[in-house]
């Protein structure tokens, strides 16, 4: 099932008369896509995301999926469409690595999909490379074990669309390409994705569309290399750039002048 996520002219603010979080903010997220957020500390990225997640009521705007609006979709129906992966993945439990990837099928139990439960779980697992601390408690983990146990609950969820706030924030250099591998497979066939991100780079290497947000309110929306340039990022960032193609590859590369 290909499905289109959709914000329109989104507000909020964090209290009645105060000052906008996001201010008539609009994303289009697409089938097949990776749609990267991208913006500096307090542009409103994560605001953006917990909208689109259905998570945050706007004050005024609209937010559709499949052009049904979202906040009209009954929890279990929501939770069967659009898997969610936050900054933050604490676990209050001593539930083992496997037992929290087992949470991602929640939403189709007593459902036929019930059935694919062993089996979406291993998958996940195995794609995130985690099979092997199945059994250790999440508390035991490093950050970014447990980052990638998040990823495969999520994976485990089998949505159609998949928001990620910053999955790679906590990995190293080679388990950080592996997710982008996995966020492209997925894109590749046929979900909607979103992620913020703040490795600019990392937009340019692996999104499809870009969205880049600041004090507020989107600046610019559509192909990485076009939203991405050196006058732009300096006037968002207040950093200058260098932004030149990879010798080997040709996808732009950002690298700040110092």
């Amino acid at each position: 099932m290909s499905v289109q996520l959709t914000a329109t002219n989104i507000t909020v603010r964090p209290f009645s008369g105060g000052s906008a979080i996001l201010e008539d903010a609009s994303i289009s997220v697409n089938p097949g896509e990776i749609h990267a957020l991208v913006g500096p500390n307090g542009a409103g990225k994560s605001t953006m995301f917990s909208v689109l997640a259905g998570d945050l009521t706007p004050e005024s705007g609209t937010v559709e999926l499949a052009g049904q609006p979202i906040a009209k979709i009954r929890p279990r129906d929501l939770a069967r469409t659009r898997a969610v992966l936050l900054q933050e993945n604490a676990v209050s439990f001593p539930f083992s690595a496997e037992q929290v990837v087992r949470m991602g099928r929640a939403p189709w139990a007593r459902t036929e999909s019930e059935a694919d439960d062993d089996d979406a779980v291993a998958a996940a697992m195995i794609a995130t490379k985690v099979g092997a601390l199945a059994h250790r408690s999440v508390s035991s983990l490093s950050g970014g074990e447990r980052a990638r146990v998040a990823l495969a609950r999520v994976l485990a969820q089998s949505t159609p669309i998949v928001l990620l706030d910053e999955p790679t924030a906590s990995l190293d250099l080679k388990h950080h390409e592996d997710v982008m591998r996995l966020v492209r497979a997925r894109a590749d066939a046929g979900a909607t994705v979103a992620v913020v991100l703040h490795d600019l780079n990392a937009a340019l290497a692996h999104a499809d569309q870009v969205t880049l947000l600041a004090f507020g309110r989107v600046i610019a929306t559509g192909p990485p290399g076009d939203v991405l340039t050196s006058p732009r990022i300096e006037m968002v960032y207040g950093q200058p750039v260098d932004v030149f193609p990879h010798p080997i590859t040709g996808v732009p590369l950002i690298v700040p002048k110092r």
